[in-house]
């Protein structure tokens, strides 16, 4: 079974920087199946190519001879994409990747496929991205262990009510754009107590990526990951008292709130019919 589940042909269309790190999972995750990318831009191809991907500019042939296919393009470009391949995806998954297009748009344009949406983000591109997926109800078992097998490759992955997905949009969808700012700010910060640049970064990076690792490997809540740290009179209660005066935590969670809206203007804008 998990080795049907790893042959099947896969088309990619759109290999941006989101496709581009899917395949590149794919391949890192040992797939065994054929990879087709498409896009029209031919210069995102010659990467993959050399990596051993099939790849093109069209769309319906790769799409006729896969299996399972994504969709990672613009949510504008998502109607005329699936008008494309409407009759080449029946009774096949078709994955969309579009932020803000909900299942019922991508069923109605796509009538006999069976219809994924995933919100990954960056991490895919070293195989520790955080994906949320939701299907239609005419996924099987059997196809939805396919879609689990495919993400086990890009990270972890949560199966999710598609209420959520504006708001894990906004969380981890483009979470790394936060993430990276906070790593930013604590090499600047040993920068100016006058560490070297290099030790600077790498110190920084790695002590997001540790927490993390403790928060999810020993299921603990990140208060309990302070406390840890905190000793009484030392240089972390100190330091935790600056940031909390900063009042970072009100901010993130403006910002997650501000994403969350602005994924549901998105879809206003786009024309749903």
């Amino acid at each position: 079974m998990v080795k049907k589940m790893l042959d099947d042909k896969v088309a990619v269309i759109g290999a941006g920087m989101m496709g581009s790190a899917i395949i590149k999972s794919l391949l890192k995750g040992g797939y065994k199946g054929q990879i087709f990318a498409v896009d029209v831009q031919l210069e995102k191809l010659l990467e993959l190519e050399k990596l051993g991907v099939n790849t093109g500019a069209d769309v319906l042939k790769a799409v006729k001879c896969a299996d399972i296919v994504f969709i990672i393009v613009k949510p504008r470009d998502v109607k005329s994409v699936l008008c494309e391949i409407r009759d080449a995806v029946r009774g096949k998954l078709v994955v969309s990747v579009a932020a803000t297009v909900p299942l019922e748009y991508l069923c109605r344009h796509v009538p006999d496929a069976k219809v994924v949406r995933i919100m990954p983000n960056l991490g895919a591109m070293v195989q520790a991205a955080y994906t949320a997926y939701c299907c239609d109800g005419n996924v099987t078992l059997e196809e939805k262990q396919k879609i689990q097998a495919l993400l086990s490759m890009m990270g972890t992955y949560d199966e999710v009510d598609e209420k959520y997905m504006d708001a894990l949009t906004a969380v981890s969808g483009s979470g790394p754009g936060y993430m990276s700012i906070i790593i930013e700010a604590l090499t600047y910060a040993g920068l100016k107590v006058g560490l070297p640049r290099d030790v600077a970064l790498k110190s920084a990076a790695q002590t997001v990526l540790g927490t993390a690792k403790l928060v999810l490997d020993l299921n603990e809540e990140p208060a309990r990951i302070r406390d840890m740290t905190t000793t009484p009179g030392g240089t972390t209660i100190e330091a935790i008292y600056q940031v909390e005066q900063s009042q970072i935590r009100p901010a993130l969670i403006r910002a997650i709130e501000e994403a969350t809206k602005k994924s549901g203007q998105i879809r206003e804008k786009l024309d749903l019919t």
